[in-house]
């Protein structure tokens, strides 16, 4: 049985997992569990303690169906407005916000608003014998948060992707770069994400920060000046107590100890 509550949320050894809980309804995504994701990207990134994030849905063979269509011709029907009138933040735009990586450990299909909180993550982890898709036009909606995919797809495979609405295995998907890992298993899935996670939380706080931003600001500005906002993101890396203590512990021979400072 899924909770009352339609997002998870917990925190342990610098890692948050935020869970979409609704496998009574494929994890689609509901008015409430849209703000309850906005919630916690606020959550995650006011938390110090928090390092990086792992997101994932309760098992059911989706890792989200997208929109929650049942929901959304009820509100049409009610009060004759579209549903996303309701959510705080409909496109999740603030996920690309968020300064901590997110790793998507996706435990089954995913399609429609399921792709796009896997391309708003920084690292994706798939179920081998998925499948995946952007599938809007199939129920007159719209993807413009498909974009960012130009430079994670092919741009013919990304066209028939938005335009037949059909799903394709991940296994495709996979072959094109777009995933990190390929797992078995839903447990297995998850051991790798948390293995990702762990990985992450050993590195340098700043350092990780300005990684992460470094990447995000080339894919805006281009080469040229990506290059110059990567050095500024960097500054700060540079000048801090970790960048004494990384090669003073690899001297020594023991595990950093990291300030975040």
């Amino acid at each position: 049985m899924s909770s009352d509550e339609p997002i998870l949320y917990a925190v342990e050894d610098g890692i948050a997992t935020v869970t979409i809980d609704r496998p009574e309804r494929k994890n689609a995504l509901s008015v409430e569990a849209m703000n309850g994701l906005t919630e916690a990207w606020v959550r995650v990134e006011s938390d110090p303690a928090v390092r990086v994030i792992i997101l994932t849905s309760t098992d059911c063979g989706v890792f989200s169906a997208g929109l929650d269509l049942k929901q959304a011709a009820e509100i049409r029907q009610r009060d004759g407005v579209d549903i996303l009138s309701l959510m705080r933040d409909p496109m999740q735009t603030a996920m690309r916000n968020v300064s901590k990586p997110i790793i998507a450990a996706m435990t089954g299909s995913l399609m429609a608003g399921g792709m796009m909180l896997a391309i708003k993550s920084d690292l994706r982890v798939g179920l081998r014998g998925t499948r995946a898709g952007i599938t809007e036009v199939k129920m007159g909606r719209g993807s413009p948060w498909a974009v960012p995919m130009l430079w994670m797809l092919p741009q013919p495979v990304l066209m028939e992707l938005v335009l037949t609405g059909e799903t394709v295995p991940i296994e495709q998907l996979a072959a094109y770069g777009f995933l990190n890992y390929l797992e078995d298993t839903p447990d297995a899935v998850r051991a790798r994400a948390l293995q990702l996670a762990r990985s992450i939380v050993e590195g340098a706080p700043l350092s990780v920060k300005a990684a992460k931003a470094s990447i995000l600001a080339a894919m805006d500005l281009g080469y040229d000046k990506g290059l110059i906002e990567a050095g500024r993101l960097h500054v700060e890396t540079y000048a801090s107590q970790d960048a004494i203590e990384g090669p003073k512990a690899f001297a020594e021979k023991r595990k950093p100890v990291w300030q975040g400072k």
